[in-house]
C-alpha cells in the first residue's frame, strides 16, 4: 500500500503541499474548514511567485507599479521609478488566491475534504498510522458528520490557531493581529489606487510595523497590524490609518470588515515524528515586510518535494530525520533574509524618529532598485562596492538626521 498523507488547511501552503504530492501520484488528502474563506490580508505577491507556481493573470486584481511611502509627518515619497516593463507587485484577494491553487491542487489528485480537524491520535512507535477526527462538512450541515481517517504522514497548514500545532506540541509563537477594512470608493477615487499602493507609517498606525492602502478588483484593502492584540489599540490604529488616508478614502463603503493573527516567528518545534508544520502553522511570515503568501507557499511546496523524494515516490514512509530535512533547507534558502529583515524592524521601526528616517532612505534610487529587486525575484543581487558603501552612508546619515540612533 502506498503513502496516505493529509493536509490539514487548504491556504496557499496546504494547497501547494498538497499539489506537488497528487503530481507526485501519493494518496493526498486535503481538509479545509471554510470552502470560502477569506483571509484579512493585504493581498501582495511577488512578481516570481506568478511564474514559480503557474498562476493565471485572472486571479490577479491589479499590477501595482507604483508606491507610496508615507512617513508620520505625511512625507511621501514614491517608489517604484526602478521598476522595469512587466514589473509589477500583483495584488490578489485571497478568497480568490486560495480558490484556484485549492482547486488546482483538486484537479490533479487530491481528495479535498471540507471539514473540521479536531483532534490528532499520535501512534507510539514509527510505525502505525496517525488517526485524524473530522466533522465533515459536505452535507452542508454546519456541525457536520464526525469522521476519521488513518494516514502514514501529516502536514499542518491550519494557520496561526493550528490544531495540529498543538498535537504535537510544537510550542507557542507571540503573534500580531492584521485588521483590515475592505471599502469601495467612487470611481473617481478609485481611479487614483489604479496601479498604485500606500504604506504609511506611524505610531498612529502601528506600533510595530505599518499600515496599508492597496488597490483590489473593485475595492480598496485598508488595514493595520500591530502586536497589541486588545480590541481597543486594534480600533484605535485603524482610525489612525483612516484619518491619514481620510481624503482619499472620501465616500467609500466599507463592505466587509476582518480580523486575523499572524505568527511573528517559527515555532520552537514544527517536527514531531511523521508530522510537519508548514505556512502560518510554522510561523513563515517575514518581519519589517510582514509578506507570507509567498513564503508560506514556498514551505508547502518545499515540505511536499522532500516527501516525494524521500518516499520515493510514496513508495516508503519518511522519517522524523527526513522531515526536519526540510527545515535545514529552508533555513539554508531564507535564514539570512529572515535575518535581515528582523534587524530592519527593530532598528526602523522602534520610533517615529526611525519611521521618518526610514522613509527618507526609501527615497533613494539605489535603495529602491535593491528593495524592489529582493522583494519581486526572491534573491539579494549584491549591489557594486560603490553603491553599498553609498547605501550604507545613506541608511546611517538618514537615522543621524531623524536622531534615531539616540537611545
Amino acid at each position: 500500500m502506498g503513502l496516505r498523507v493529509a493536509v490539514v488547511g487548504s491556504g496557499p501552503a496546504g494547497s501547494s503541499a498538497a499539489e506537488v504530492l497528487a503530481k507526485a501520484g501519493i494518496e493526498t488528502y486535503l481538509f479545509e474548514r471554510k470552502l470560502d474563506n477569506a483571509k484579512p490580508c493585504g493581498g501582495a505577491i511577488p512578481l516570481c511567485m506568478v511564474d514559480e507556481f503557474d498562476l493565471p493573470q485572472k486571479i490577479i486584481d491589479r499590477q501595482v507599479r507604483k508606491m507610496k511611502m508615507i512617513s508620520p509627518s505625511n512625507i511621501e515619497v514614491n517608489i517604484g521609478e526602478t521598476l522595469k516593463n512587466g514589473e509589477y507587485i500583483g495584488m490578489c484577494r485571497r478568497e480568490v488566491l486560495d480558490g484556484f491553487l485549492r482547486n488546482r491542487a483538486a484537479e490533479l489528485g487530491a481528495n479535498l475534504i471540507n471539514g473540521t480537524v479536531y483532534q490528532l491520535d499520535i501512534p507510539d512507535n514509527d510505525r502505525d498510522p496517525y488517526t485524524l477526527h473530522y466533522a465533515d462538512h459536505s452535507n452542508g450541515a454546519v456541525k457536520g458528520e464526525m469522521k476519521t481517517l488513518k494516514v502514514d504522514l501529516v502536514i499542518g497548514a491550519d494557520g496561526a490557531n493550528s490544531r495540529i500545532a498543538k498535537a504535537i506540541d510544537a510550542g507557542d509563537y507571540n503573534y500580531a493581529i492584521a485588521f483590515q477594512e475592505r471599502i469601495r470608493l467612487p470611481e473617481d477615487k478609485m481611479a487614483y489606487y489604479e496601479d498604485l499602493a500606500e504604506m504609511y507609517v506611524g505610531d498612529d498606525v502601528s506600533t510595530d510595523f505599518y499600515a496599508w492602502v492597496f488597490p483590489k478588483y473593485d475595492h480598496v484593502a485598508v488595514g493595520t497590524g500591530t502586536m497589541k492584540v486588545n480590541q481597543a489599540d486594534i480600533k484605535k490604529l485603524q482610525a489612525g490609518i483612516r484619518k491619514r488616508a481620510a481624503k482619499r478614502l472620501e465616500g467609500g463603503e466599507i463592505i466587509k470588515v476582518e480580523a486575523h493573527p499572524i505568527p511573528e516567528h517559527p515555532r520552537p518545534r514544527p517536527i514531531r515524528g511523521r508530522v510537519a508544520l508548514v505556512g502560518d502553522a510554522l510561523g513563515t511570515v517575514t518581519k519589517s515586510s510582514g509578506e507570507g503568501i509567498y513564503f508560506a507557499a514556498k514551505s508547502g511546496r518545499m515540505c511536499a518535494e522532500l516527501i516525494v523524494e524521500r518516499s520515493q515516490n510514496g513508495q516508503k514512509v519518511p522519517t522524523e530525520k527526513d522531515l526536519k530535512d526540510f527545515l535545514k533547507l529552508w533555513n539554508k534558502e531564507y535564514g539570512a533574509t529572515y535575518l535581515v529583515l528582523d534587524i530592519l524592524q527593530r532598528v526602523f521601526y522602534r520610533s517615529d524618529a526611525t519611521r521618518e528616517a526610514f522613509v527618507e532612505m526609501c527615497a533613494d534610487i539605489d535603495v529602491q532598485k535593491m528593495t524592489f529587486d529582493s522583494y519581486l525575484y526572491k534573491t539579494v543581487v549584491p549591489a557594486n562596492p560603490l553603491v553599498q558603501m553609498k547605501i550604507t552612508a545613506k541608511t546611517i546619515g538618514s537615522l543621524i538626521r531623524g536622531n534615531a540612533l539616540a537611545p
